[in-house]
């Protein structure tokens, strides 16, 4: 009972953290032309409300592709619609085709906001509160913390309830199809993720670790027995689930053609703006867009992303089981944001989600990860206005994840899954051992370095001739982080003997 309590003030909490931030600046506020996110979500309910569905990916005079074309796949333009519809009702001027763009007003703003903290409560939140309450062998109150902490994540509010997106639909329903993989519910996992897919392309970061599990299933099933009728399952729900989303678009070639091409815009480049993966902290040694091909960049970042992802799939596959596809989701969903192709700051929120779920298996180096992965967000976050939400939940989290894993607390190669790793070192190092104080002193550097470029980013200016220093000090600060964090989870992974003392069953 008294779980049941705390996990209802942990709710509360969450959404009132929620709330406090939706009252802040947004993207693009009083930006003409093209404003930002907020106006792109209020655009899109604009073209889905008024234009038929088979216009609604085409360039028109009532839909100019270069002014926030959709390009988002189906569920997101149905999700679009529903609030276009509520804000019809509401203030017709809402969603005026041609005579809406760039429209703000109060009423407005907090209908949008809404909008998103709804979404929150219908699908993130339950998701994050059943995963928790579904693990076995913790105490309630361990339960509750970790439920706590991934609920104040800062990104994911900072970016959803303050620059404005709908990041919480697409990451609910991938959790959602996680608890149904730990249920062995395999057909609605299945369903889940795919509806995952079709509200963001972006969820393909997710998408292998989902594949390689489900077909590691089948393989285990026999080639000739319940696995083929397994995979036969599975085979029929895509395609069933995708024939759903996609049934007003599939009575034309050329329609499935260009939400494709509308979904994968590759003429866009490698990188937009200073995003912390590996291409953008290397175009400040070597100009990658000056030196190679637009071509050739692809291919590159293909090679790349492909030898990143593939060992953790291998391992999937050969070797299902729940705790490697956890590691996998993050291996792999941290692989394609540092390599794969025009990948936005913003993309590091489908690595966190997967950082989220392993915080019960290594609560420290999640929690450093989640902080790293928000500030990587600075630039962008400075630029909305949201500096004072991004100290106040960066510090609210923290403070909540200090009671998972206080500093006071041993850390030894046992607690941070290391013991494998470093016994097999020592086969050839005997005197190696993993010093507790160097990883609580790189942690703390670590933290006063991001509260440094912080307070430089928003007091300092750069100098004229580099106007852009913090955010590419910021960008390589962030993947130098991602990069360390990239090894470490394979070496948790692939030095797990499936005897870890703190592994948990769910």
């Amino acid at each position: 009972m008294e779980g049941c309590s705390l996990a209802a003030l942990a709710v509360l909490l969450a959404l009132s953290v929620r709330w406090a931030v939706s009252l802040g600046s947004y993207s693009g506020a009083n930006k003409p032309p093209m404003f930002g996110d907020y106006e792109a979500q209020r655009h899109w309910q604009e073209i889905t409300l008024n234009l038929p569905v088979k216009k609604w990916y085409f360039n028109s005079t009532d839909n100019d592709l270069q002014y926030w074309g959709l390009d988002y796949p189906p569920l997101t333009a149905y999700h679009s619609l529903v609030c276009a519809h509520v804000a019809y009702l509401l203030n017709p001027d809402w969603v005026m085709i041609n005579g809406s763009r760039g429209y703000e007003s109060l009423q407005h703003k907090l209908f949008m906001r809404a909008t998103v903290l709804v979404a929150d409560m219908i699908v993130y939140i339950p998701a994050v509160v059943v995963f928790t309450f579904c693990l076995r062998e913790i105490s309630s109150k361990k339960r509750v913390a970790y439920l706590f902490s991934i609920l104040l994540y800062p990104g994911l509010i900072l970016i959803d309830h303050g620059h404005f997106q709908y990041n919480c639909v697409s990451l609910g329903l991938a959790l959602w199809g996680v608890i149904a993989l730990s249920l062995k519910w395999d057909l609605v996992a299945t369903f889940a993720f795919c509806f995952a897919l079709n509200y963001k392309q972006m969820e393909l970061y997710h998408s292998l670790p989902f594949f390689c599990y489900l077909l590691g299933k089948c393989l285990k099933g026999g080639i000739t027995g319940k696995g083929v009728f397994l995979l036969f399952q599975i085979g029929f729900t895509v395609i069933a689930s995708f024939a759903l989303c996609w049934i007003p678009f599939l009575t034309d070639t050329e329609q499935v053609l260009q939400v494709l091409r509308r979904l994968f815009p590759v003429g866009r480049g490698l990188f937009e703006d200073k995003v912390a993966n590996v291409w953008c902290s290397l175009s400040t040694i070597f100009k990658i867009k000056k030196i190679l091909s637009p071509e050739t960049q692809l291919h590159m970042s293909f090679l790349c992303t492909l030898l990143n992802v593939l060992p953790s799939c291998v391992k999937l596959t050969m070797q299902p089981s729940l705790r490697g596809f956890r590691f996998a989701l993050v291996n792999c969903a941290l692989s394609f944001f540092l390599y794969s192709y025009q990948v936005h700051e913003k993309s590091v929120l489908l690595v966190s989600l997967p950082a989220c779920l392993l915080l019960i298996d290594v609560p420290l180096i999640s929690t450093w990860f989640l902080l790293v992965s928000t500030f990587s967000m600075l630039p962008l976050l400075l630029k909305d206005g949201l500096l004072l939400e991004y100290i106040f939940t960066t510090l609210m989290f923290l403070l909540v994840n200090n009671a998972l894993q206080p500093m006071s607390d041993k850390i030894t190669e046992e607690s941070l899954n290391l013991k494998s790793f470093c016994n097999s070192i020592r086969r050839y190092l005997p005197w190696f051992r993993l010093s507790e104080n160097l990883i609580k002193i790189l942690f703390l550097a670590s933290l006063m370095a991001m509260a440094t470029l912080t307070c430089g980013s928003a007091v300092l200016l750069p100098p004229p001739r580099l106007p852009d220093l913090f955010p590419v000090l910021v960008s390589i600060f962030s993947c130098v982080h991602f990069v360390f964090f990239l090894i470490y989870f394979h070496i948790v992974y692939f030095w797990d003997n499936g005897n870890v003392r703190n592994k948990k069953k769910v």
